[in-house]
């Protein structure tokens, strides 16, 4: 039986990768898609593939109205977590791949979710080279215990940090906290020029047109460093295998999992 998936965000970058990807699985069946922007018009019509007849829904709780076995967000900081709480309370699993959420969303989506026995898996990127970034990262956190992140986008990306920079900090603050020779709330001067602390790391978001995303971490020991960077590009395309394979393994657990590479065999 094939998994039955509503994308909401579906005709926005990634979700139009993703609606076209999800169409031609052997494994996937698109029954549901999302946009504020095209409500009620035809899917096939705005993604210019006639093949495809599926009306788009104006909201999620609108889409889930038809059955659904997984909800996959591409929306915005503003929406996703209440998407992802009207798919728990109608038990669907969750792939979520909007950025914006904080520690205590998703301890909430976590509790909501272990309530209704569903899974829902937070990728941070979905793309695979950013899941070996953040592995070799916290294979080095384990030597070096100095470190600094900084985060790249074009100057239309409303959240900061990324959702890749926030889960890269969270998954190092798993391994340990960083040592810093001068405390920065000692700082002298503008402290807020050394970043925001996010998950005991100190974080630098950088926001200038001409950028695409990215992310670094940069660790510094004496007379040497260690700098692992992730680039992505411009084509959506990156994030759509990760996503799949999060949508196929997400209704084997319950609760929150984070990171795509809890799932990677």
């Amino acid at each position: 039986m094939k998994i039955r998936v509503c994308v909401a965000g579906a005709t926005g970058l990634v979700g139009r990768s993703l609606v076209h990807a999800i169409y031609s699985s052997e494994d996937l069946e698109l029954v549901g898609a999302v946009s504020r922007t095209y409500k009620e018009q035809n899917l096939g019509v705005v993604l210019n593939n006639p093949q495809i007849d599926l009306t788009i829904s104006g909201s999620v709780e609108e889409a889930l109205r038809i059955r659904t076995h997984v909800l996959i967000d591409y929306t915005h900081p503003s929406v996703v977590k209440s998407n992802v709480l009207c798919a728990i309370n109608n038990e669907v699993h969750v792939v979520i791949g909007t950025s914006g959420l904080v520690e205590d969303d998703y301890a909430e989506i976590d509790g909501a979710a272990r309530n209704k026995k569903v899974g829902v898996l937070a990728g941070g990127n979905f793309a695979i080279t950013a899941v070996l970034m953040q592995q070799f990262a916290l294979e080095a956190a384990k030597h070096i215990p100095q470190w600094e992140i900084i985060g790249y986008a074009d100057a239309s990306k409303v959240d900061s940090p990324s959702g890749t920079v926030s889960e890269l900090a969270y998954r190092l603050s798993q391994i340990r906290e960083p040592v810093y020779h001068h405390p920065v709330e000692d700082t002298f001067g503008q402290k807020e020029s050394r970043g925001a602390t996010v998950s005991g790391c100190q974080v630098h978001s950088i926001r200038l047109p001409g950028y695409s995303f990215s992310a670094e971490i940069i660790f510094g020991m004496p007379n040497e460093k260690l700098i692992i960077r992730h680039e992505a590009g411009n084509s959506a395309e990156i994030y759509v295998p990760g996503t799949l394979l999060a949508a196929q393994k997400v209704g084997s657990f319950v609760g929150l999992v984070r990171g795509l590479d809890s799932i990677l065999e």
